[in-house]
């Protein structure tokens, strides 16, 4: 169970994680783009002192990390570079989590379903399996997508989708995938 500070903790860097593209949006070209590619830096620093006592430490310290290493390697070569690429490299690094938990087992769905249902049964474990996939192929594309919009040059348009549109495509499909689940349940 997570402690009530670990929660608001969480609560706090999901909303700065949300206000991310609109603060570059706001800043870039009045603050050093590399001032903002730290802001992204110390996100992945603080995701990753959350994550280190998370029953998913495992599977997500590394990806989380690497994307806080890639990020500052970025910003020594071109601030502006990194702070646009911080949402493609969050995108990536927790697709690969997803992938990697594909191949290694159990899949990071079914480590987030265990966290209410310690036993899960083998069909439950196989539609986890096909949910991971699922998560795995959205990132990826929302990773092609936010690079994209990074490359396009158009800062109002990497803003929109990147704090906007790619969290609204996220909500649609945790509520598809909660509808199907429910579904499925209610047929078994």
């Amino acid at each position: 169970m997570t402690s009530s500070p670990n929660r608001l903790g969480a609560v706090l860097l999901g909303a700065l994680g949300l206000a991310y593209p609109f603060v570059v949006y706001g800043a870039l070209g009045r603050v050093p783009a590399g001032a903002l590619a730290l802001v992204a830096v110390a996100l992945a620093a603080a995701r990753l002192g959350l994550l280190r006592r998370s029953p998913l430490a495992g599977a997500l310290v590394p990806p989380v990390a690497a994307v806080a290493v890639a990020t500052a390697a970025l910003a020594l070569a071109d601030g502006r570079t990194a702070a646009l690429a911080y949402p493609v490299l969050m995108s990536l690094g927790m697709a690969a989590a997803f992938g990697l938990s594909l191949r290694r087992g159990p899949t990071l769905i079914e480590h987030f379903a265990r966290l209410a249902e310690p036993d899960p049964g083998p069909a439950a474990r196989a539609y986890m399996r096909n949910v991971t996939r699922v998560w795995f192929v959205f990132l990826l594309g929302n990773a092609a997508v936010s690079a994209a919009t990074a490359a396009s040059g158009d800062l109002a348009l990497w803003t929109l989708y990147n704090g906007l549109l790619s969290y609204l495509l996220m909500a649609a499909l945790f509520t598809a995938e909660y509808g199907v689940r429910t579904w499925l349940r209610r047929r078994a």
